[in-house]
């Protein structure tokens, strides 16, 4: 179990002081102002004050906090109060990686320069934080041991100098955590080596010595405890607070006792739909097997405690993966990489006798061994075998009548297949995951809003019952926002699609020509964007601009990085760009909105959503195309204005907020109410970009 109350040894005081404090420091004139120098902002202590509330009382909070408000100290300064006063400990969760930086490096930080510099407040100085990753990004000191003595069971020869580097590496690094290793782990050593397994326990480790193990012990002491969307509801489905607690009443949400705070709340929905689905691929049924037992390299669980027997239940599973999966490429998937799948029996169940047999067998073996690391190791690999066994069953049967399924093909070559599925509505997920867990959760952004209003949103997650606030930004968007729409961009479709794409290209040339700093561009179609930088790259190169686009092999916080250090570098996104990249100053001067970005109608989830909705009398485009793009769109033109004293264009490239009906709602939602329309005729008149 994980909860500060055990590790206090004290009962905790039973009041939060956080609602009154919260005033004091927030105020005109507060702590804040008096402690850290910084500007009073009326919008950051309305937020401050209604974080504050919703965790004393344990209620829901959907707060829209437009860009400059402050809005992680509003909710951090009061969230550590609560948590220290109540002992509960505070989960922090954002989409992004550049945001969990940003609460690690420098909120943080200030909150503890703010408690220290007030006495009134010194009691609070001494909070903890961690950071929560997933057990597989731990590198396990125990398994690298039993690696390192056993590597003729588990690792080819050819594989000893990657396990050595590991060893190495274990002896100088702090964390190890995998992401710090450079260059990073081949995943199949890795899988030998990480905390992602039964072996890894307190049983079994020296606590001391492990760094899962450390971990855990600093996330058992924390007061605020910092986690991404994907971790947070891959470990909700996994049991949340219920797993870390035999009480079935327990209150909280992922630890016992705790209360959440949800940071980039937009991402929400999405996120929660990819982890409450299914996702089994033909490359990890691959890899689990070959856990058991390599072909290849005669390497593998099975080597040492199987025997032959087993190790042909593993050659037997394997091939019928291959089979398996390759008819699914060649039957459905042969035509379009991403298939609806409608009815049961697309294929035979060829996987379920193989992986039944391994099931059992896997069982048999661990019967025959005393209590400790191996038979602990088998019985995980029998949970495993069981969980692919369940997941194709469910798959190919349609198990979840709310659910979406469909089939895809990725990787490099499009040889990977993917059995998904997806709730076609995630927000009975939520509210009985999420907002029911008799614990305060408080969801912020700085687009929740449409039209002013949350409902739409409230709705999606399953919090219509939640307190509602939208407060604007206090940039001055009218001084430092100028916003142009192209007027003459053929509408996108099938007859004009090449005419469009050279009128795109013409524009992005015209518009980053003309402006000095960087220039983030943002699609919708990587085709369009692959396309485009055929043709713009060698002007950029030719003309010494620095020229940057997703896809390559930079994350897209290496390239937002690059960006913030180039000054004026021109960076091609799409889906993940829209949202979460912050570059302040001139190394971002422009944003070049390539299309309006309505999510594509034939994708599973999106159709699925789209035949659910018009099921129950309603308007597909209206209730979800619409409202879904037009949050999209405040993200993207969000991505300009990061300070008070940023200033840049916004170029939209998308004709139809000009001559559709549902235009106008994109303009209205944009910061500055004013825009000028531009032509290839006026345009070289009209575009005036600040100096």
């Amino acid at each position: 179990m994980i909860g500060l109350r055990e590790d206090t040894g004290s009962a905790p005081p039973r009041v939060s002081e956080a609602p009154v404090l919260a005033c004091r420091i927030f105020a005109e004139g507060g702590f804040l102002q008096d402690a850290l120098k910084l500007e009073h902002r009326p919008e950051q202590e309305q937020m401050a004050r209604a974080a504050a509330d919703a965790m004393r009382d344990d209620a829901a909070l959907l707060f829209e906090a437009g860009t400059g408000v402050g809005k992680s100290l509003a909710y951090l300064v009061p969230g550590i109060i609560h948590a220290v006063d109540v002992a509960r400990q505070m989960i922090v969760s954002t989409h992004t990686i550049s945001l969990q930086e940003q609460l690690e490096t420098s909120d943080l930080p200030k909150c503890r320069r703010l408690f220290k510099a007030v006495p009134s407040l010194a009691r609070y100085a001494d909070f903890r934080a961690a950071v929560l990753v997933g057990k597989s990004n731990y590198l396990c000191t125990t398994r690298l041991a039993h690696a390192l003595a056993d590597r003729a069971t588990l690792l080819a020869d050819a594989d000893y100098d990657e396990l050595k580097r590991i060893a190495t590496w274990a002896e100088t690094t702090t964390t190890g955590i995998r992401h710090e290793l450079k260059p990073p782990p081949r995943l199949d050593v890795w899988d030998v080596v990480n905390a992602d397994s039964s072996s890894c326990s307190r049983k079994h480790c020296d606590c001391e010595k492990c760094f899962y193990q450390r971990a855990r012990a600093r996330l058992r002491s924390a007061h605020v405890i910092i986690v991404n969307h994907a971790l947070l509801f891959a470990l909700i489905r996994a049991g949340g607070a219920k797993a870390n607690d035999a009480n079935t009443d327990t209150r909280g949400v992922l630890f016992p006792d705790d209360f959440v705070v949800l940071d980039e709340a937009h991402t929400v929905p999405d996120v929660a739909t990819e982890n409450f689905g299914l996702s089994l691929s033909s490359f990890g049924v691959d890899r689990a097997l070959k856990y058991l037992f390599n072909p290849r390299t005669k390497r593998g669980v099975f080597r040492k405690l199987g025997g032959p027997e087993a190790q042909q239940l593993v050659l037997d599973a394997l091939d019928a993966s291959r089979q398996f999966f390759q008819f699914l490429a060649d039957s459905l998937l042969a035509q379009r990489p991403v298939v609806r799948v409608r009815e049961e029996g697309v294929a035979e169940p060829t996987l379920d006798g193989p992986l039944g047999a391994l099931h059992r067998i896997l069982a048999k073996l661990a019967d025959t061994l005393e209590d400790g690391r191996e038979r602990d190791e088998l019985l995980e690999q029998k949970q495993r075998m069981k969980a692919l066994q369940a997941a194709v069953n469910e798959w190919l049967t349609l198990g979840d009548k709310d659910h979406v399924y469909w089939a895809e093909r990725s990787g490099r070559h499009q040889t990977i297949v993917t059995l998904r599925s997806a709730p076609i509505d995630v927000a009975p997920e939520l509210r009985k995951h999420l907002f029911g867990c008799s614990t305060s959760v408080v969801c912020t952004s700085a687009t929740l809003a449409l039209g002013g209003q949350i409902e739409s949103f409230a709705a999606r997650m399953g919090a219509e019952s939640a307190r509602a606030v939208v407060v604007k930004s206090p940039f001055d968007f009218e001084r430092n926002m100028r916003v142009y729409v192209a007027a003459d961009v053929p509408l996108p479709s099938p007859q004009e699609a090449k005419l469009a794409l050279d009128v795109l290209t013409d524009y992005i040339r015209f518009c980053t020509e003309r402006v000095r700093g960087g220039s983030l561009v943002l699609f919708t179609s990587y085709t369009d964007m692959r396309a485009i930088a055929g043709e713009l790259e060698p002007v950029f190169r030719a003309a010494g601009r620095p020229f940057l686009m997703q896809g390559a092999d930079l994350s897209r916080t290496e390239l937002t990085k690059q960006m913030r250090a180039l000054g004026n570098a021109v960076l091609f996104g799409t889906d993940s760009f829209w949202t979460g990249v912050d570059v302040p100053g001139d190394s971002l001067a422009q944003v070049i909105i390539t299309r309006l970005p309505f999510d594509p109608p034939t994708h599973p989830i999106t159709e699925a959503r789209c035949d659910f909705i018009r099921g129950h009398g309603g308007n597909a485009f209206n209730e979800l195309t619409l409202p879904d793009a037009l949050m999209k769109f405040r993200q993207g033109v969000g991505r300009l204005i990061r300070t008070a004293t940023d200033r840049g264009v916004i170029i939209v490239l998308d004709s139809r907020v000009v001559s559709k009906s549902y235009g106008r709602l994109f303009l209205d939602s944009l910061p500055q109410p004013e825009y000028v329309r531009l032509t290839r005729e006026t345009r070289s008149d009209e575009f005036r970009p600040f100096a």
